[in-house]
């Protein structure tokens, strides 16, 4: 039995099972999920959200504790380390809040890196504030409650035209940019992450191939930061060039959700078309987001029996050890909201759920901001990753096109100058 339980003793099952634990929490204890509370006039109304941010910290902040005390972690200054990462992590979620900034589509996990970074390499990291510097610890975590975002009811509801362009594109897509990659000199680990962030939905695909794979958190950062930047300027360039080609709402809607890379950014780029166009554009990116679990138990399998030392044979043994728990978390919580759950319930349920995953998301990047040199992640040693990855996005935006026109076109095509 003692044999037995010593398994689960590392981080990977320890953050799958600390995921499993916050959806079962809100589960059971629905009070607990509650994103704001009534408080009447008596009090502004930012206080509303106040309980739940309290909730969120202490919750997270004991299954952290007691994860990481199983794992053997010195614990003597963890309090103040969370309790400072829980902080700059919640100024990057307010940042992103501020309409002016969310007008632009910028994520929190973008300023929550950005300030990681800038602490590190401007003031070093102390001793003290080590213990929750855990990155690949929270992403875990978090990627577990990404799967009660993935509600397959829901994305069957779209049609099967979005589907189907998903998975004509993310194919495609995906085998172009590692042919790519390889071309340029990109390493394997680094290409397997800029083909499903370029292929897939960006920031969630770079973060579960990167769990999925095991890999290194400074190139995730890195293609994070890259996926949020480029995201900005297609935002407000590719709703003017759908227009300028005369495209229907519903083939600029289709090609809008299928090459930008971040949800918000494809919503704000929708709305300046319009209802139809930004309908359409949520559709086509949920129907990607909905093939992220596929992708990333591909991922999984692809690189448990590829690794990195070619000398270990790849027995059922090793395939199991190499393979990353957090997919069957991700697996589990899908098929439960999708199937065990009315739509009512998980929808009411997937909100705090999202909150949770958003700050466990938020922590895990101020602390690979925390664990990483500005001058390796930005320096010229990068610019075949950026080149890889601007082409293949070239590509993607090339070949959407034509597969929107021609899934959901009126063969209507023409130049409105």
């Amino acid at each position: 039995m003692k044999k037995f339980l010593l398994q689960f003793k590392n981080e990977d099952w320890i953050s799958t099972i600390m995921g499993g634990v916050l959806i079962l929490l809100i589960v059971l204890i629905p009070s607990l999920g509650q994103v704001k509370y009534d408080f009447g006039d008596s009090y502004p109304a930012w206080f509303s959200k106040v309980p739940f941010e309290l909730t969120k910290f202490l919750v997270i902040g004991i299954l952290s504790a007691i994860g990481l005390k199983i794992l053997n972690v010195n614990l003597k200054w963890f309090p103040l380390s969370f309790l400072f990462i829980y902080g700059v992590s919640f100024i990057g979620e307010y940042i992103a809040t501020i309409p002016s900034i969310k007008h632009l589509g910028f994520e929190s996990v973008f300023f929550s890196v950005a300030i990681g970074l800038l602490i590190r390499n401007i003031f070093g990291l102390p001793k003290w504030l080590e213990p929750a510097v855990r990155s690949e610890f929270f992403i875990k975590a978090g990627l577990v409650l990404l799967g009660t975002g993935i509600i397959f009811g829901q994305i069957m509801k779209a049609g099967s035209l979005g589907m189907v362009q998903a998975v004509i594109v993310i194919l495609l897509v995906w085998n172009f940019t590692f042919w790519l990659s390889k071309k340029l000199g990109v390493d394997n680990e680094m290409g397997v992450l800029l083909s499903t962030a370029v292929s897939i939905c960006g920031v969630s695909a770079a973060i579960a191939a990167s769990g999925a794979m095991k890999g290194d958190s400074k190139k995730l950062s890195f293609v994070v930061s890259l996926v949020l930047v480029v995201a900005v300027p297609m935002m407000y360039i590719m709703p003017y060039l759908s227009e300028l080609l005369g495209l229907s709402h519903e083939v600029a809607g289709a090609w809008l959700g299928g090459t930008i890379d971040t949800t918000g950014a494809v919503v704000a780029s929708g709305k300046f078309l319009g209802p139809v166009a930004e309908s359409q554009s949520v559709i086509i990116k949920s129907a990607q987001n909905a093939l992220l679990g596929v992708a990333a138990f591909a991922i999984s399998i692809y690189w448990s029996l590829k690794g990195t030392n070619q000398e270990l044979r790849p027995t059922p043994s090793v395939l199991w050890d190499r393979f990353p728990k957090f997919v069957i978390g991700f697996v589990l919580a899908s098929v439960i909201f999708s199937f065990f759950m009315d739509a009512e319930t998980a929808k009411a349920l997937g909100g705090p759920a999202k909150a949770l995953r958003g700050t466990l998301f938020s922590i895990a990047f101020v602390a690979i901001g925390l664990e990483t040199d500005f001058r390796k992640v930005f320096g010229k040693e990068n610019a075949r990753f950026t080149t890889t990855f601007l082409i293949a996005q070239l590509f993607n935006i090339l070949l959407t096109l034509g597969v929107a026109f021609l899934l959901f076109g009126k063969y209507e095509f023409s130049f409105g100058f």
